[in-house]
């Protein structure tokens, strides 16, 4: 007779790991974070070293010194918050706000919640909105920086969801959206090159690393949402374009909201969740005090994803 071996999960191999899976997301960040350094220079360097060293480091010392496990630094996934946080920083953010946000990210959104694959929130975001909260003057300081090419300085100044919220549409009718698609006027680095943005979608999309169901979702209703309105008052609210092209949008919907951990599992989920962010994230820019709102709407729904796994249950076995 035959003897049956048994062994434990998991059965099935394949070559993607953690690591494969965040040096992609790295590789996708490249050009947004290019655009970056181009537009704003030595800020944005120092930004980006000091956020990346802090995050990796932190994760380090916490998982060697506090709960003393093996380090994980290894999976890349440090490396992604930190080149993240730095993206949704103004250019003139000192050195250590940068540091207090590294360590609430890791520390408080991540490590405490028992590291990669057991954080609620996104780290990133929530260190981000923390600093909003804490340091609103700093946060929403977009002064002049010097960067490498000529026509830096335009992309300096107020962003023009902060023009439009605080001047209304006569304050954004100068705006090129053409312009605009190349290299945003003000804002975070993140938010100076919808095309930049694009690339790295398109690239993890060809890399399978993300579906496409959260991202185009959260632009539909954006979009929807935004043209009701635009269509009820245009010279109240905000044209279609103007939203997807503005504020961190493209960055939250393509690199963030998509984040393995803080989604939903099924597209049906993920549907569900892109829409919900889309529909907070209008009715923050419209009604809200904050011109922005994708930080807050993505949070929002976090909060949201198990309960929508238990409706939006994955079909098992193929049935």
């Amino acid at each position: 007779m035959n003897r049956l071996l048994v062994s434990p999960a998991p059965h099935l191999h394949t070559r993607t790991s953690t690591m494969s899976l965040m040096r992609d997301v790295v590789i996708a960040l490249l050009p947004t974070v290019i655009v970056s350094i181009l537009f704003y220079g030595w800020r944005e360097i120092m930004i980006l070293a000091v956020s990346v060293i802090s995050c990796v480091l932190l994760e380090y010392l916490i998982t060697r010194f506090l709960l003393k496990r093996p380090n994980t630094i290894g999976d890349w996934s440090a490396a992604v918050t930190g080149v993240l946080l730095a993206l949704n920083l103004p250019a003139t953010s000192p050195w250590w706000m940068v540091l207090i946000g590294a360590i609430v990210a890791i520390g408080v959104a991540k490590m405490t919640f028992g590291g990669l694959g057991q954080n609620l929130f996104n780290p990133a975001l929530v260190g981000r909105v923390f600093l909003l909260i804490s340091f609103p003057v700093a946060m929403t300081d977009w002064g002049p920086v010097r960067g490498f090419i000529g026509n830096a300085d335009a992309a300096t100044g107020a962003t023009p969801l902060g023009l439009a919220k605080e001047g209304g549409i006569e304050a954004i009718q100068h705006l090129d959206y053409l312009n605009m698609l190349y290299a945003n006027i003000g804002g975070s680095a993140g938010e100076l090159s919808a095309i930049a943005i694009l690339i790295g979608f398109i690239y993890l999309l060809a890399r399978k690393v993300i579906r496409p169901h959260i991202t185009l979702s959260i632009w539909i209703t954006v979009f929807v949402f935004s043209g009701i309105m635009w269509l009820a008052d245009p010279s109240a609210y905000t044209d279609p374009i103007f939203n997807l092209l503005t504020g961190g949008i493209l960055l939250g919907s393509v690199f963030m909201a998509t984040d393995y951990v803080t989604s939903p599992m099924s597209a049906r989920g993920g549907i569900i969740f892109g829409v919900g962010i889309g529909i907070i994230t209008m009715l923050i820019r419209y009604f809200g005090s904050y011109p922005e709102g994708v930080s807050f709407a993505i949070l929002i729904m976090n909060s949201t994803v198990p309960l929508i796994n238990k409706f939006c249950k994955s079909k098992k076995y193929g049935r």
